[in-house]
């Protein structure tokens, strides 16, 4: 690209320099025109010996007539008609490079794009020196060049975000101040130039109600570390995080976000910029900033890409200061159906039937993590919200949902799970949803709602779906009301998929494939992160992962289950029981995960053990 530009630019400047130089016997003025020499005077006496001469002056290139010189020589080339053609020439080789990147790194045709660009540079470069009128060949090797590019723009602009369009309306305008700012025109004022100089990115201030405090998002605009704060959150949404912690130590502030469930270093703040993103967090979620030691928690919201993103922020004191985690809860990343969790498809049908019943209990178990409020986030959604009274006891409300009560509860006030959901029953409810089951209280409180008419939906702490089921007997539920009122148990855990473009095929092992089960003639591959990538990948950054999947196994309870939880039976004869209904157990729905080359063997041992 580099011997092209440079042979084109030489090929220019000498089809320039001929195109503008005149004919013998006539002269240019400064503007270019072409003027008449007067001719010389008949009478001018011949010298034997000498050539005559030469009539009206010798003229030659674009320099004008001066009125006391007979010669003009010099000024070949015309700067005010070489100047565009220039600016045509350097600008094809900028945005060629730029093409060239920019569809390597968002995998929009590189090879064909890149081809284009050095074809239309070269037919732009023939129209310039072979059309015969100059307006002409400046505007076809105008089109020749842009059309190609604003078609590659019009491609990329597809399939990136809005924030990430170029040659927009709000793009050309957030271009235009940011290049006035920098010769020192501001237009709107500071604010104006830094919103459009940072990451598209606004903060909202709430209050410890929950409310909007407008007050809280103009008082940290000014504050250091502003700028920070922003990119720090803007990044942490692009990358898919659903959690940041702000960690202090000696020296520095170091910086950490959980992306599909795993976590990664970032960037380190100075330790003084570190405490100041500390302080503007905790002004906007309605923290005190004096109280460095005791444990405070709060929320605060940020609009990004035209969407509102809430954030639920947790401090706590440590050895070298005050640790800050921000949970992030993007309701454009939240599953709303029963579809998008990654069931196979006779499991999916067993929980549809669960979902139905008119009355029941609907356990969802697992880690913290594991994706149980999704998974009952997404039950609900199949319900239909405005024939069914739908109330929800949630600590805190992650996402919201319209046509259903939700009710958040606050401990410090004395509103608990158990109090709330006593109240709620008086409120005619067709599904309660609890956000988790913690104590006797609430287990009892469930039971009896599931026992009496009510369709109720909770997750609790368990490592599978038997021991969940043993978990609510412990917490002080009489065996005869847990074996009249569950109805099934969902244990999950998620995992994180291989990215589809980068994820490589491998021969696996002989011996795992025994002790998995499987044969060797029935699984030819599997499939794994790239353990030697030539280059990053754009569409996973590097990781070998985007995204993750649910690994689930389903105890649905039928009337056999109900007898040996009642008689208080030994765990292994439910689930014994269990296995001959057909149940099967998390790492085996894991490894038909990976036989289809959804997620790898390492993440499947990793989420499940």
């Amino acid at each position: 690209m580099t011997r092209v530009a440079g042979l084109m630019l030489f090929l220019l400047l000498g089809a320039s320099a001929m195109a503008q130089a005149p004919a013998n016997g006539t002269a240019q003025d400064t503007t270019g025109e072409a003027v008449s020499t007067p001719p010389a005077a008949a009478s001018t006496p011949r010298v034997a010996g000498r050539y005559p001469p030469v009539p009206g002056g010798f003229h030659r290139g674009n320099k004008g007539v001066d009125a006391g010189s007979p010669t003009s020589i010099g000024g070949y080339i015309s700067l005010g008609k070489l100047i565009p053609v220039l600016l045509i020439f350097f600008g094809w080789v900028h945005y060629s490079y730029w093409v060239a990147e920019d569809s390597r790194g968002l995998k929009v045709r590189p090879g064909f794009w890149s081809s284009a660009q050095l074809a239309s540079g070269i037919l732009a470069m023939l129209a310039t020196v072979t059309v015969p009128t100059y307006p002409a060949a400046l505007l076809g090797g105008l089109l020749l060049w842009a059309g190609p590019l604003g078609m590659y723009v019009y491609e990329r602009n597809q399939r990136v975000p809005e924030s990430g369009k170029v040659l927009t309306p709000d793009h050309l305008q957030k271009w235009s101040i940011r290049q006035l700012a920098r010769i020192g025109i501001r237009l709107g004022g500071g604010k104006a130039v830094e919103s459009v100089v940072g990451p598209p990115i606004q903060f909202v201030g709430k209050t410890r109600a929950g409310q909007r405090d407008e007050r809280s998002s103009r008082q940290v605009e000014t504050s250091k570390g502003y700028m920070a704060a922003r990119e720090l959150v803007y990044d942490a949404i692009l990358r898919r995080a659903t959690d940041i912690h702000i960690e202090p130590n000696e020296d520095e502030t170091t910086i950490r976000i959980r992306i599909d469930g795993v976590m990664y270093p970032t960037e380190p703040f100075d330790r003084s910029i570190g405490d100041a993103v500390v302080n503007i967090f905790k002004v906007l979620s309605a923290m005190d900033i004096t109280e460095r030691r005791r444990a405070q928690d709060g929320s605060f919201g940020a609009i990004c890409e035209k969407r509102e993103v809430d954030f639920r922020v947790a401090s706590q004191g440590t050895r070298h200061g005050e640790k800050l985690s921000l949970r992030i809860l993007d309701q454009a990343n939240s599953v709303s159906s029963l579809e998008g969790l990654g069931m196979r498809s006779q499991m999916l049908e067993k929980i549809r039937s669960v979902v139905d019943q008119p009355h029941g209990l609907f356990l969802s178990c697992g880690p913290t993590g594991a994706g149980k409020s999704t998974t009952l986030y997404a039950c609900l959604g199949h319900i239909d919200r405005y024939e069914h009274n739908i109330i929800t006891v949630e600590d805190p409300i992650e996402y919201k949902m319209d046509g259903v009560t939700q009710i958040e509860i606050n401990t410090k006030s004395g509103q608990t799970f158990g109090q709330s959901l006593r109240s709620i029953l008086r409120q005619d409810p067709d599904v309660v949803m609890i956000g988790e089951i913690r104590d006797d209280e609430t287990a009892k409180i469930a039971c009896q709602a599931a026992a009496t008419g009510h369709m109720v939906f909770s997750t609790v702490h368990a490592n599978d779906a038997i021991s969940a089921l043993y978990r609510i007997l412990d917490l002080g539920v009489e065996p005869f009301m847990l074996s009249s009122s569950i109805s099934a148990i969902l244990g999950q855990r998620l995992a994180r998929r291989l990215c589809s473009h980068c994820k490589e095929p491998y021969h696996p092992n002989p011996d795992f494939l025994k002790k998995a089960g499987l044969t060797a003639d029935k699984v030819k591959e599997f499939f794994r992160p790239p353990t030697d990538p030539k280059e990053t990948c754009t569409h996973c950054g590097g990781l070998g992962y985007r995204g993750r999947i649910g690994v689930f196994e389903l105890l649905v309870v039928n009337e056999r289950m109900r007898d040996l939880v009642r008689d208080k039976a030994a765990m292994s004869a439910v689930r014994a029981e269990a296995r001959k209904d057909g149940m099967l157990y998390m790492k085996e729905e894991g490894l038909r995960l990976v036989v289809r080359g959804v997620t790898s063997v390492e993440e499947l041992l990793r989420v499940v053990k």
